[in-house]
């Protein structure tokens, strides 16, 4: 029963909200839409537009949040499409207008008017049946003994029998009680599953397949710069001490019989500059895929990672269990191209690891004392990350101004 009033109180709640947002929301999109569409082509209609589209992006946030009462879950948030990182201040500001969500968003609050409408009527009827109904039997007593009282019993033809009105008046009472749940309870399903349908990117096609084509592009060039990472740190390493040891091992094969405590000399170096050779090759392996990440999983990984790295590391995982491979060779890139920098660059005296799950999405977190100023702009360390993570569909943010600290937030869904 609690259980049961609960419920008709949050959906009484959503539709009595419902109606005043929508109609104050209607009003305002549908003027400045009508504004905005009349003098777009002067170029002020496009600030309009602009603007109008973010009020209505606004109110389908905030009924993306009201809706999780409803629904009983939370409702995702589509992704909008961001302005390029070299867009100016009037591309920045007409934004919204590239976003197909943006004008679904502007729909919904056109089209939810209506919806609100009809079922902020039947909501108010109900409730108003229901209340007048069963309170009637006190409305009937405390009239009864009124000259000239005409209630329903008389004008059904029952005279002015008292007893008859409480009857018929309270029955219809308790007919809308009995109704009221399921009355109240649809035109809530009805209304947010309208909103839910509209405001979770149902229309997103054409921006997802933006999303995976950007997605796309950017594994191509976070594998391309890899590769050319990985080839130009090979070539600088452990192919100059190949060709060396190789050299060595030649003069020393000619001076075997002539000077043979020359030749052991030879040896030991080239065995010191195998070792240090197989020390680089290991290095490098390990911003591929490490044994330990593959066998092991994450937890382990981040903790060989950690020890390590030159500057002492807070490590907290958060996670159990394993994840799909390109994930946690993602979160394993990221953690070790940030921990390579923080140490390089940072002047950092401790950094912290938070690896957590949210939801379907894994959470790294980052951070450092040092002097910051880090970012992600083409040409520099972290802009790799962002491809490398935008390959994944995921998503970087840096904040990092100079003098520090500096916080690394990495999000990678994880299925």
């Amino acid at each position: 029963m609690k259980s049961l009033l609960r419920r008709i109180g949050a959906d009484t709640r959503y539709l009595f909200v419902g109606f005043p947002l929508a109609v104050v929301v209607f009003a305002l999109v549908v003027t400045g839409f009508a504004a905005g569409a009349g003098t777009v082509a002067v170029w002020v209609g496009a600030p309009i537009l602009a603007a109008t589209l973010t009020l209505a992006r606004s109110v389908a946030d905030l009924q993306r949040t009201i809706l999780a009462g409803v629904l009983g879950h939370p409702v995702a948030r589509p992704r909008y499409r961001r302005a390029p990182e070299s867009a100016g201040w009037f591309r920045r500001m007409v934004n919204p207008l590239t976003s197909g969500q943006s004008w679904l968003d502007l729909l919904h609050a056109i089209v939810n008017f209506p919806i609100a409408v009809v079922t902020f009527c039947f909501t108010v009827t109900w409730w108003a049946g229901t209340i007048v109904g069963l309170t009637f039997p006190l409305y009937g007593w405390l009239t009864a003994s009124m000259p000239d009282n005409y209630g329903p019993a008389y004008l059904l033809g029952f005279g002015d029998s008292t007893v008859i009105d409480v009857l018929i008046t309270t029955g219809v009472g308790l007919l809308f009680a009995i109704t009221l749940p399921v009355v109240i309870r649809g035109g809530a399903l009805i209304q947010a599953g309208l909103s839910r349908a509209m405001l979770t990117g149902v229309a997103e096609l054409h921006e997802r397949i933006d999303d995976l084509a950007e997605g796309r592009a950017a594994a191509v060039s976070a594998e391309a710069n890899a590769l050319r990472k990985l080839e130009r740190d090979i070539h600088d390493g452990p192919q100059q001490r190949l060709v060396s040891l190789a050299m060595d091992l030649s003069r020393a094969q000619r001076q075997l019989k002539r000077d043979p405590q020359a030749v052991e000399q030879m040896l030991s170096q080239a065995i010191t500059s195998t070792r240090e050779t197989l020390d680089e090759l290991r290095a490098l392996s390990r911003g591929i895929a490490p044994p330990i990440l593959t066998d092991r999983g994450l937890a382990p990984a981040l903790a060989a990672l950690a020890s390590r790295c030159t500057v002492p590391v807070e490590l907290d995982v958060q996670v159990e269990g394993r994840f799909a491979a390109a994930v946690e060779n993602t979160v394993y890139f990221v953690v070790a191209e940030s921990l390579t920098n923080i140490a390089k660059h940072s002047h950092a005296s401790v950094c912290t690891v938070t690896l957590a799950k949210t939801g379907g999405v894994l959470m790294l977190t980052i951070g450092d004392d040092g002097v910051g100023g880090a970012h992600v702009a083409k040409g520099h360390g972290l802009s790799g990350l962002a491809d490398r993570l935008r390959a994944a569909d995921g998503e970087l943010s840096v904040d990092s101004p100079v003098g520090g600290p500096t916080v690394i937030v990495a999000e990678v869904p994880c299925g």
